[in-house]
């Protein structure tokens, strides 16, 4: 007895035989309702038969979808989204020193304004400002100059010109920094200054540093050191600079900064005049010029 699977083995082989032979209408090779009409219509299904439907399923596939890869062109590949630049990274993650800087410059800000009463005549101490442009003329360089040429001018003395002649070297070296300084910073002044200023330059327009507060700190130090004064002067002498470099910020002329870096730059210049200090004996030149004038 043959078994079912040889007979439809038999079958599956001479059914070409019979595709070929036969015309018939009703054969599978016309659509009779055969085998071969669905492995037809298979076959037809199969991938690279129809390039249209090819692409419709590519484009429809979850790996291509627009934004899963990038589309390769002829420039050079995009860098991947973690690796930024240096410069960015520093941006988007600021130093802990660059936040602190901000901050002390917020604060340096709005404390000179506050303190700011005598910036205007009708500010809170509007009525106290011609007193405190007394003491801006007092600080000035001018006066200062003026003041140690004349006395040098007039001194016999070869210590008291010793010593008149290093407080002229003191006032000028501290115009030259404190001008550098300013034309290198630029830092401008604050906004509700009021431009009356005594005998102004061209530096002057600029904030950083006082030059008030370093030529209170320098000639009050200097008088300290050279001069025999009684307590009571002394303390005069210290309260002067201190009020001076307090008037500067009263007036609008400075920023807090401004005058606390006055002080420190008015207290290190007497160090570079001490360690610098002319004499007769390391400048002889100057004191016989002087005496024959």
């Amino acid at each position: 007895m043959p078994s079912p699977r040889r007979s439809a083995e038999g079958r599956a082989m001479g059914a070409p035989a019979a595709s070929n032979n036969s015309s018939s209408p009703g054969s599978p090779a016309h659509g009779g309702g055969g085998r071969f009409e669905f492995q037809s219509l298979l076959s037809s299904r199969a991938p690279g038969a129809d390039p249209t439907c090819a692409r419709l399923r590519a484009s429809e596939s979850p790996v291509h979808r627009r934004g899963s890869f990038p589309l390769a062109g002829p420039g050079p590949a995009p860098a991947p989204p973690g690796s930024l630049p240096e410069e960015a990274r520093i941006d988007l993650n600021p130093s802990f020193l660059g936040i602190a800087l901000r901050s002390l410059l917020a604060i340096d800000l709005w404390l000179s304004k506050k303190l700011g009463v005598c910036a205007r005549e009708r500010s809170a101490w509007g009525s106290v400002r011609p007193l405190m442009k007394l003491l801006e003329i007092s600080g000035h360089g001018i006066p200062w100059l003026l003041g140690t040429l004349y006395c040098l001018s007039q001194s016999d003395s070869w210590a008291g010109r010793e010593v008149l002649m290093n407080l002229l070297f003191a006032l000028l070296l501290d115009l030259l920094l404190v001008a550098l300084i300013k034309g290198l910073v630029r830092r401008r002044r604050p906004a509700h200054n009021q431009m009356d200023m005594f005998v102004t330059l061209s530096v002057d327009k600029y904030s950083f540093p006082s030059g008030h507060a370093t030529r209170a700190a320098l000639v009050s130090r200097f008088i300290l050191n050279h001069l025999v004064l009684a307590i009571p002067l002394r303390v005069l002498v210290v309260l002067w600079a201190f009020i001076l470099g307090l008037s500067r910020v009263m007036l609008g002329r400075h920023n807090v900064t401004d005058v606390a870096f006055g002080f420190l730059l008015g207290y290190l210049q007497y160090s570079i005049v001490d360690y610098c200090w002319l004499s007769p004996h390391n400048a002889p030149v100057l004191f016989v010029l002087w005496s024959q004038q």
